[in-house]
């Protein structure tokens, strides 16, 4: 541990870049790398909440909320804070009589005063400000991705902008405003409804519900269920704004062209004005291995093929976690693992592969198989068990480990690399 002025760092032994960890007062992480191979940084916001947060009632909030950070704030985005704070209030508690009334004539005459109120305070609003600020400083890649534990924001800046961008961003977490949520709603829906035609996040959703029925990796989905898509809540999206995007729940993360000394300096600046909070953990039953396997049967619009999980609790140990990754590997790898070797080489099948899957409470082992036009899937499952079986057994070459091992610490490098 290192002390430069008032700021106190780790380094993590064997990171080639010797990213330096600090922890601002607040309880804010902030990870810089520094890496000249050109004047930009690449920046990222990451705040440690996801779908798997969101409340029962009201699903798909995490992601929605995800899109309303980038509406602005009380200080840009608007003409006029003041009435359009006013009319923002009324647009919220309508939906929550929108929400809550099963009549659906009142419901219809409820949502037609959110229009006309809507319409109102969209004449206030400043559409796209943020992208607007964003691109003056010259940011490229703006972007954001909810997951399952994770909701993550990213910006790519020239190096001479951080003052600039901490501004900015550090006002967006302090102050997000709820504006032009009715139209939003219709491109979070939107991408709801485009989701239903894809067979690969449907096969997923099936798999993971399976898995994991007691927890909300399984109970819930990231976009959310069209049913709560469809009746919103401003007031539960708030609570969850001031429940989690706290600077002890977040992550600073910055590499490229920077000085770490000057780049904290103004990180504290901006970001150490924002007020921790308390933070608990998700409560969930404890979860148990399947005493049987179980299947369910998805009818999609692609060919057939199958998906095969097994579920992992790799809270326990961090070699639990490396074994997973390891046994992915061994198994499917792209081009020397053992599906790769003895079915898809081999041609038993059209196409096969593994990967591990590691979320912050469980993991799964993956395997995924398109049979060919004379194969049935319970032919190609036994094809797919069969190298299972082979890993239980230990009937792989060394070499195979021994590669496995070192893809491993790659990834491990790439990763700090990367931060």
């Amino acid at each position: 541990m290192t002390e430069q002025n008032r700021y106190i760092y780790e380094i993590i032994e064997g990171d080639p870049l010797g990213t330096r960890i600090y922890m601002l007062e607040n309880g804010l992480k902030v990870f810089l790398s520094h890496h000249a191979d050109a004047p930009r940084i690449q920046t990222y916001l990451a705040v440690r909440t996801g779908s798997k947060m969101d409340p029962p009632e009201t699903t798909g909030l995490a992601h929605y909320f995800e899109h309303m950070m980038f509406k602005g704030t009380e200080r840009f985005g608007t003409i006029d804070w003041d009435k359009e704070k006013e009319l923002i209030e009324q647009i919220g508690a309508l939906f929550e009589l929108y929400r809550n009334e099963e009549d659906e004539k009142k419901r219809a005459d409820i949502y037609t005063e959110i229009d006309r109120i809507s319409y109102q305070a969209s004449l206030l609003a400043i559409p796209n400000e943020y992208d607007k600020l964003m691109d003056a400083i010259g940011s490229q890649g703006s972007n954001a991705g909810t997951s399952n534990d994770y909701t993550i924001f990213m910006e790519n800046i020239p190096a001479n902008q951080v003052g600039n961008w901490a501004m900015i961003e550090a006002d967006r977490f302090s102050n997000p405003v709820l504006r032009l949520f009715h139209t939003e709603l219709e491109t979070v829906y939107e991408e709801k409804n485009m989701s239903l035609t894809s067979d690969n996040r449907k096969v997923n959703e099936a798999l993971m519900a399976l898995l994991f029925p007691n927890h909300p990796y399984g109970t819930q989905t990231t976009l959310g269920e069209a049913k709560h898509l469809k009746n919103p809540s401003m007031k539960n999206i708030r609570a969850f704004f001031e429940k989690y995007y706290v600077p002890n729940n977040m992550a600073v993360v910055m590499s490229g062209d920077l000085d770490p000394e000057e780049t904290i300096a103004i990180i504290d600046r901006h970001f150490g004005k924002l007020k921790p909070g308390t933070v608990s953990d998700l409560r969930y039953d404890s979860w148990k291995p399947l005493p049987e396997p179980v299947y369910r049967e998805v009818t999609g619009l692609e060919a057939d093929n199958i998906r095969i999980g097994f579920g992992f609790d790799i809270r326990a140990s961090q070699e639990e976690s490396l074994m997973l990754t390891m046994i992915g590997m061994i198994l499917s790898n792209g081009h020397a693992g053992l599906i790769d070797l003895n079915l898809n080489q081999s041609q038993k099948v059209l196409n096969a592969s593994a990967y591990d899957n590691q979320l912050a409470d469980y993991g799964m082992i993956v395997l995924n198989g398109r049979p060919k036009s004379d194969q049935t899937l319970e032919e190609l499952k036994e094809l797919l068990l069969s190298q299972v079986e082979l890993v239980k057994k230990g009937e792989f070459p060394g070499w195979m480990l021994e590669q496995a091992y070192a893809g491993k610490l790659r990834c491990r490098n790439e990763t700090a690399g990367s931060s």
